[in-house]
This record gives structure tokens, sequence and C-alpha cells, in this order.
């Protein structure tokens, strides 16, 4: 089996490349929308606390 055949794949390569990138988008959005949400609220609530201590 060469490479060219396997990234043709029969065929259906435009199918099955579009399949797999839209899966490692989706997977990479799961792991930095968390991140990004944490810390907003960290400094969210360091700028509530800073507000708060102040007399």
């Amino acid at each position: 089996m060469n490479f060219q055949a396997f990234f043709h794949m029969g065929g259906y390569a435009v199918y099955v490349w579009t399949s797999y990138g839209l899966c490692l988008a989706v997977l990479v959005f799961n792991l930095i929308a968390p991140l990004r949400r944490k810390n907003e609220m960290l400094k969210s609530l360091r700028r509530q606390l800073k507000q708060e201590s102040r007399p």
C-alpha cells in the first residue's frame, strides 16, 4: 500500500479528511474553551475582590 492510495481513500478522501479535520477542530475547541473561561472567571473574581477590599 502506497501513501497516495492511502490519502486518496478509494475516492472518498474529501469526506474522510473533512470529517477528521472537523473532529480535530471540535477536540481542540473542547480543550481551549474551558481554559479561556476559567481565566476570564479568575480575572473577574480578582477585580471583585479588589473592589470589595477598598475602603
